[in-house]
């Protein structure tokens, strides 16, 4: 641990390494130095020899991740007061991390909170969990594995609609179209991923390892394509069109994306 944590919580309890966005009061939405303690806790438990699970989650019961906070985002997209948020090396070190990684979901993920979920080997949610994109509603978009992984997961169609039209699911719909492992009630979460927790901690780490490694190395393309996407995102997000998602989410109104095309 190499930073002192405001806005994640940080626990290793027998094998398992417990990262917590601890924002509840914005229903556990990222800021940019939400992300770089992410990063920071999932790359120590990626040199952290005694872990062998890490489980993803968002404290309190009504939120995962409810994506990145609109508040912060000003003239050049998500910035903060140092340094620009860097979603791409928290979404690498999800993804590369060599030992499973479980997203917890006790309740909204949505826009870049669903986008960490999928990126998560294993998900587990709670029955009150709903899942959603939110980008071309509010101006924005994952153009990496938000979009492209998404697909292999639940099938092309399904995710052109759940990123064309932003709608919210259920943790029933999520179930049905292979977008979580299993689904349990609120209460009987935590019993749940434990047991998971349990299993995997059995198992070979190494086995482990080259599994991930493995399944990763079939769609390890995205990660530029990502890269790429990233890029063009940070220009989108310094246009008018752009702009006015933000502000209406803001304003809680309804956005007028087209006056703004030019």
């Amino acid at each position: 641990m190499s930073m002192d944590y405001t806005d994640i919580l940080y626990a290793k309890t027998n094998g398992v390494a417990w990262i917590t966005i601890n924002r509840p009061e914005v229903r556990n939405a990222f800021r940019t130095r939400t992300v770089a303690e992410l990063t920071d806790a999932f790359l120590d438990a990626r040199w952290d020899p005694s872990v062998g699970v890490v489980v993803l989650t968002g404290s309190g019961d009504k939120a995962f991740c409810s994506g990145g906070d609109q508040k912060e985002r000003g003239q050049g997209g998500y910035a903060a007061d140092t340094r620009p948020m860097d979603v791409e090396a928290l979404h690498s070190a999800i993804r590369h991390i060599p030992k499973p990684v479980i997203a917890m979901v006790n309740g909204f993920a949505i826009g870049g909170g669903h986008v960490l979920h999928l990126l998560c080997d294993l998900s587990i949610a709670s029955d009150n969990a709903v899942f959603g994109q939110t980008g071309p509603r509010v101006g924005s978009v994952d153009a990496g594995h938000g979009t492209g992984f998404l697909a292999r997961v639940v099938g092309e169609k399904k995710a052109r609609e759940i990123w064309f039209l932003c709608r919210k699911y259920t943790a029933a719909d999520a179930e049905k179209m292979g977008l979580v492992n299993k689904v349990v009630p609120h209460d009987q979460l935590d019993a749940e991923v434990a047991k998971w927790c349990d299993e995997l901690m059995e198992k070979s780490p190494t086995a482990l390892a080259i599994a991930k490694r493995s399944f990763n190395a079939d769609s390890e393309n995205i990660r530029g394509i990502g890269a790429l996407g990233m890029q063009a995102l940070a220009l989108y997000y310094q246009t008018e069109e752009s702009k006015e998602g933000a502000a209406a989410f803001r304003e809680k109104r309804k956005a007028d994306f087209r006056s703004k095309v030019k």
